[in-house]
């Protein structure tokens, strides 16, 4: 059950390393394409993303090219804000790290969880991957090296401030098993069940001031900075509380989180200890999306083997972007890309199939006219099933399906051959279908479903409008190529 008719979804804060590559972009473009199918369901929504900006390697960075780390960091978070402006990307909030708001919050959180005695002093030793800014067993290491950066992380032991973990183990472990804290895909879940019976161990939330000085300072030891996960996770409470106290009761907790696979056990348990310990309630679903990989190896700012999704949209316009990036890759799945194979599906079914579709009809009633008429072109529309796909967070699958109806028009005006008839109430019949195509792809390709809209001379605002006529009295023409061949 949803409070309230709202919706509050999230993607993980982006670290400002490097500038985003296509993986970011993914995680970022699917929650904006629940976030609108949401809106078209006639909810409140509210999607937040935002830039992870303090820790040892921005430090590093920064340092080696003789700047200040929060100057590196602006330049890199003006870029992801310009990806996500040329992704057409909703978002309602974009949070920082640094920003003073956030800062304080965290600072709140830490003197709760030590007020509680969750948070104590102590000693940590571990092996360390800066390139993953995590801790690693040696179980997690191949040949002695981390796996994701192929480089031998350091053995640490060093005075550092603990968040008590282990006890939360039986907790999560049962709000996890009885799907109160619900992992999505399924093999994800047991992924975590497995990693948390096998024993939850404290983890360290602070550095030496003296080694790493790029962070929130500790509100309780001064000689300490914050690492990494209360203040990265504690975005998500922040980046609704900046935006006003009323909007954090109205959207808290988060419906749907998302995020790609290697942060997953930090996020399925690190967080819900945090917000366990400070007596928050917890989000409702964390859904895990795979990896990239580009001829098998995942793509990675750490490898330097990325596509840069500015290119691409420059190149081959935003929706063209947007579509490869859902229809090409199981959703919840690993998946290969390619330019190559955006230009393949970009030909084959934007410009072929919807495009041709588009142009063929808007021509012929520009020519001919339409006539009002039972649409029972519609019935072939396997709405319900496009409506469980997006519930399942079967993206791929939901879009498949409006194309299979995409098909359905073509064959339509193929089969009756409309440019001999010109009967005009078939055309209001592909007319209306393609009205109710535009509505359902909006989440998707919004720019192009627009485009649709204003020819067809009809507004996108709910997928009830779906089952309302098109009004006959519209005058379409036919408007410039929505997708030039490649």
């Amino acid at each position: 059950m949803k409070k309230n008719n709202n919706f509050y979804i999230t993607t993980p804060i982006y670290y400002t390393n490097a500038p985003i590559h296509l993986g970011g972009a993914y995680t970022t473009i699917a929650a904006d394409v629940l976030a609108r199918w949401h809106k078209l369901l006639g909810e409140n929504v509210f999607l937040l993303t935002g830039t992870d900006e303090h820790g040892q390697k921005i430090q590093e960075i920064a340092e080696q090219n003789n700047q200040k780390p929060k100057e590196f960091v602006d330049k890199i978070v003006a870029e992801f804000k310009e990806a996500f402006k040329m992704l057409n990307i909703s978002n309602n909030n974009f949070i920082r790290t640094t920003d003073k708001s956030h800062e304080e919050e965290v600072k709140k959180l830490l003197t709760k969880l030590y007020e509680k005695k969750l948070i104590y002093k102590g000693h940590y030793e571990s092996y360390y991957c800066v390139g993953c800014e995590q801790y690693l067993t040696k179980t997690d290491l191949i040949d002695g090296k981390c796996p994701l950066h192929n480089r031998v992380p350091e053995l640490k032991k060093e005075e550092a401030y603990l968040f008590k973990l282990s006890a939360f183990q039986d907790k999560l472990l049962n709000l996890i098993k009885t799907e109160k804290y619900e992992i999505l895909p399924k093999e994800r879940r047991k992924e975590i069940l497995t990693f948390i019976s096998g024993g939850l161990q404290d983890v360290s939330i602070s550095r030496l001031k003296e080694k790493i000085n790029w962070g929130i300072e500790l509100p309780f030891d001064k000689k300490h900075t914050v690492w990494v996960w209360p203040d990265a996770f504690w975005n998500y409470i922040s980046g609704l509380k900046q935006t006003g106290e009323s909007n954090f009761d109205k959207f808290w907790p988060p419906n749907v989180q998302l995020m790609a696979k290697d942060i997953i056990r930090v996020h399925a348990t690190i967080w819900p200890a945090l917000l366990l310990g400070a007596g928050y309630e917890l989000p409702k679903t964390l859904f895990v999306h795979g990896y990239f990989t580009i001829g098998g190896q995942k793509m990675s700012k750490s490898l330097g083997n990325v596509i840069s999704p500015i290119y691409l949209t420059k190149r081959y316009g935003v929706d063209s972007v947007r579509y490869y990036l859902i229809r090409n890759i199981s959703f919840g799945s690993d998946g290969d890309v390619s330019e190559n194979g955006l230009i393949e599906r970009y030909n084959n079914e934007l410009a072929n199939k919807l495009g041709n579709l588009v142009s063929r009809v808007t021509s012929l009633i520009e020519k001919n006219g339409i006539e009002k008429t039972e649409n029972k072109l519609l019935k072939k529309l396997k709405l319900k099933e496009i409506e469980k796909y997006f519930e399942n967070y079967e993206l791929d699958k939901a879009l498949s399906e409006i194309f299979a109806f995409v098909d359905v028009c073509n064959e339509y005006v193929q089969n009756n051959k409309l440019w001999e008839t010109k009967d005009k109430k078939a055309l209001y019949e592909v007319a209306d279908s393609i009205k109710a195509i535009a509505i359902l792809l909006w989440p998707f390709i919004p720019d192009t479903s627009e485009k649709i809209a204003k020819q067809f001379e009809f507004k996108i605002t709910s997928l009830k409008d779906i089952s309302k006529p098109l009004n006959e009295k519209v005058k379409i023409s036919k408007g410039e190529i929505l997708f030039k061949k490649i």
